[in-house]
């Protein structure tokens, strides 16, 4: 059996690896790291355990908590599917020492997973996770099975606690958006959970305002509809068909467990993670005058660089996964931070992505400015670009060392790409060419598998295409 945590937890194949058997065992090595890291007083370890839509999501969780339950570890079960971003505010707010979200995110419906979270309410630090691993590397060393304890007798002593954690999340996003200047705005929204767990929430949360919105795919659907539950542009045709349908302002969209968002304008044009991030710096910068760090990771457009400058804040550049963002902001004042796949949050809450809070934050900004998203989003591109971003993936025809990739690809690399200097080279994820104008190209390698993501932004979609193929080139390699 091999089980291994990535930043942000275990998934697997459900049936195949991610089986009830083996999401004991992982419980059961939570269990030991809590009890034996986070029994400081008398009182028994608190846990939050939550999950989304998928097949057998709430039939893990219950195990999950059965698990903890037999180790004397009281246990906050949530009663439905839960955005991730609700459960880990939870562990915040209820000063738990853990969490647990059986969620795959944005993965393909036959994945299941099992986030880990800390007590901070962001995902485990990398060195949390490997003592939960050295627990379960334990149990098999021992041949020591799970704990497990009855449901009904948990719930009976106290072990289990069934309850509603949108509750408190909800209010803590009130004290982070201005929902009284959304209403203000009469928006005609649509939602689009994508069949996630992020459904009924904005719904809910806009209920007493005067904008009118609209939800579609907020059925329950573990297989998703057969899309993967990721708010790109791939996967929203009925998004822009709905808007289109209901004379819409906005669409809002957010992945399987409501961590990441993706949005589009009134027209049914995506507006991608990097324009509602940098939207965001520049509104809460302006009109706020909110001060503080931008966090972003090294996949991000430069417009958040131009936008910080002009307002004297300094930017981080991290390597792609919200735990490293999530560092600057346990340890630093970090306005916002975010990465391009949708993961951004602000100061004031958790380290962690929350697709429903920036959902929120846009429709403020939508709101204060009293224009349609179309021509707040080209007045952003004429003070901070053009920009133009694309990302592509090519397939080698055997995986490569990662770290041997890089090291190959930087002593190839020229002086120059599509006619521009290169100004820099980063090398700290991938390979990173920064370009005279501020273009960029970045080759970050796959360590599990022969691919290469390669993502390119410049001021124009040629520019961006040239660089691209100049990345082609520069592997030597075609994809399949």
């Amino acid at each position: 059996m091999s089980i291994r945590f990535g930043t942000d937890g275990w998934r697997a194949v459900i049936a195949e690896t991610f089986t009830f058997g083996n999401l004991r065992l992982v419980a059961q090595a939570v269990a030991d790291y809590v009890n034996a890291e986070c029994n400081e007083s008398s009182d028994p370890p608190e846990v939050v355990v939550g999950f989304d839509t998928r097949f057998l999501s709430d039939r893990f969780a219950a195990e999950t908590a059965r698990v903890l339950a037999a180790n004397g570890i009281i246990t906050w079960l949530a009663r439905t599917d839960s955005p991730t971003p609700s459960i880990s505010y939870n562990i915040v707010h209820k000063k738990a020492c853990a969490g647990v979200v059986i969620t795959a995110s944005h993965n393909p419906p036959r994945y299941n997973g099992f986030k880990l979270k800390s007590g901070y309410g962001g995902s485990a630090l990398p060195s949390q996770s490997q003592e939960v691993e050295g627990y379960l590397e334990a149990q098999q060393r021992e041949a020591r099975g799970p704990n497990l304890m009855d449901l009904d007798k948990a719930l009976d002593q106290g072990l289990i606690r069934r309850f509603n954690p949108t509750n408190a999340y909800y209010e803590h996003l009130e004290t982070l958006v201005d929902i009284d200047k959304i209403s203000q705005g009469e928006l005609r929204i649509v939602a689009d959970p994508m069949y996630g767990s992020g459904r009924t929430a904005i719904r809910a949360i806009l209920s007493r305002t005067r904008c009118h919105v609209t939800e579609i795919r907020g059925e329950l659907n573990p297989g998703f509809g057969g899309i993967h539950p990721e708010p790109i542009r791939r996967y929203l045709d009925q998004l822009a068909a709905a808007i289109q349908m209901s004379h819409a302002d906005v669409g809002i969209a957010t992945d399987g467990d409501a961590d990441r968002i993706g949005a589009m304008d009134g027209q049914g044009n995506f507006v991608d993670p990097h324009t509602v991030m940098s939207l965001a710096l520049r509104y809460l910068a302006e009109n706020r005058g909110w001060t503080g760090d931008v966090v972003k990771t090294v996949s991000t457009t430069m417009m958040i660089n131009r936008i910080a400058a002009a307002h004297g804040l300094t930017v981080h550049e991290t390597p792609v996964g919200f735990n490293h963002i999530a560092d600057h902001m346990l340890n630093g004042d970090v306005l916002i931070g975010g990465e391009e796949s949708g993961g951004i949050s602000i100061k004031g809450h958790i380290p962690e992505g929350d697709g429903i809070l920036m959902g929120l934050l846009l429709l403020e900004i939508i709101a204060d400015a009293g224009v349609p998203l179309h021509e707040i989003v080209a007045d952003l591109q004429t003070q901070y670009g053009p920009t133009c971003y694309e990302r592509t993936d090519f397939h080698l025809k055997s995986p490569v060392p990662k770290g041997e990739m890089v090291e190959r690809l930087r002593q190839r690399a020229p002086a120059a790409m599509a006619g521009e200097t290169i100004r820099d080279v980063h090398t700290f994820d991938g390979i990173k060419f920064v370009l005279a104008d501020d273009s960029w190209l970045l080759i970050r390698p796959s360590g599990t598998e022969p691919v290469l993501r390669v993502y390119a932004e410049a001021p124009s979609e040629q520019m961006v295409k040239a660089l691209l193929a100049e990345g082609r080139q520069l592997t030597g390699n075609q994809s399949k």
